[in-house]
Order: C-alpha cells, then structure tokens, then sequence
C-alpha cells in the first residue's frame, strides 16, 4: 500500500488534468497516483480554504503539505503574500510545479520533511495534516510550526473531531492560543497564534 506523505518511486505515473473550483475561481490542477485525494479536491481541504481570513492575509505563508497545491496555489491567487509551499512527496512537489506554472502564479516549492529545510519565519502556516501519517508526525508539524511562526503569527488547520481534533487543542494549547474558527460536519478549522514567549516545541 503506497502513502501520499511518502515516496513511492515504483508507483506507475498517471498524470491527469483536474479542472476544480475554490471559492467561486476555476483552476486547472494536474493530479497523479501517489498522492493525496488524487480524483479532486477533498472535503477537509475545502472547508478549510473557505475558513480562511484572505481579507488579512499578506506577508510570508507556508503551505505545509501542499500536495499538488490547491491551498498555496489559492492564496497566492487570491492575496498578495509571499507563498511557500513544500512537502516530503517529490511526485507532490513535481505536480505542484506544473500547477503554479499552469495557472501562471509565482510560489517557491520546495521539499522538506515537515520543517526540516526550512529557514525562516512566517505570518502564516497552513495545513491539511497527514493524520495517516500518526500522531509523532502530526504534532511535529502542530507544535514545530512554533519555531518557523513570527511573533503573533498564525497557524491554520484542518482536522476531524475522530481523528483528534480536542485533543490536537490540549495538547499544543501551551505554544498557542487556539481559536475554532469553522466547524462543518465533523471538520474543525483551527487558528492556533503563536504565543509570544519562550516555551519548548519539542
């Protein structure tokens, strides 16, 4: 069984052309085998998408995750923020590329293991987390997005009320403040902003 936070370099390429709509726009995404929700936008990407305060986004943003790009790609179309993007998946990172190029939008993609070759600070950090992924993995991109957040910055995520979504608050509440932002059936959208003193984000 082949994960979309992996490589799966002997997985048989199908590159395929999406046409989808985020928030009333028309974007043309090229999808694959191999990664996440490969036949179109998925349910927690959307809800938090339309969750987002694009009225005050500017500055730097991070798309941790990015998968074949409809956050990053959205907030650079939609705002005049710097955008990075990254994710461990190198057919992701590939696919991402095609996209920004397709829908002619200037965004800096990259890979990176969580945070792992990233090297500065942001006004925004956005993510769907792999929750397949486990619970090491989704805590060291909640609470290790601390590190690369500036002063007051904030941190957008999606998650499911069953796959942890009280306890994801708990357990990063002492590195931010955290706010609910959305709730559409089981999906929370969270706005955790960083707290402005020195903690351990271990």
């Amino acid at each position: 069984m082949n994960h979309y936070f992996t490589n799966e370099e002997n997985l048989k390429s199908n590159i395929h052309l999406l046409e989808i709509y985020i928030r009333d726009k028309r974007y043309l995404l090229y999808s694959d085998n191999g990664v996440f929700s490969k036949k179109g936008l998925d349910f927690g990407t959307k809800v938090l998408i339309d969750a987002l305060p694009f009225n005050k986004i500017t500055g730097d943003v991070l798309d941790v995750g990015c998968g074949y790009g409809p956050i990053g790609l959205c907030v650079k179309n939609e705002t005049s923020s710097n955008v990075d993007m990254i994710d461990v998946n190198l057919r992701a990172l590939h696919l991402s590329k095609m996209n920004a190029k397709k829908n002619n939008l200037d965004v800096n993609i990259f890979e990176s293991d969580a945070y792992s070759n990233v090297n500065k600070k942001y006004d925004y950090i956005f993510t769907n987390p792999p929750i397949r992924a486990g619970k090491k993995k989704l805590y060291e991109i909640l609470r290790g997005a601390y590190a690369y957040l500036k002063d007051n910055g904030e941190m957008w995520f999606v998650i499911r009320k069953n796959q942890g979504a009280n306890s994801a608050i708990r357990d990063i509440s002492d590195l931010y403040n955290v706010e609910l932002k959305s709730k559409v059936k089981d999906y929370f959208v969270l706005c955790a902003t960083k707290k402005n003193k020195d903690v351990d984000n271990a």
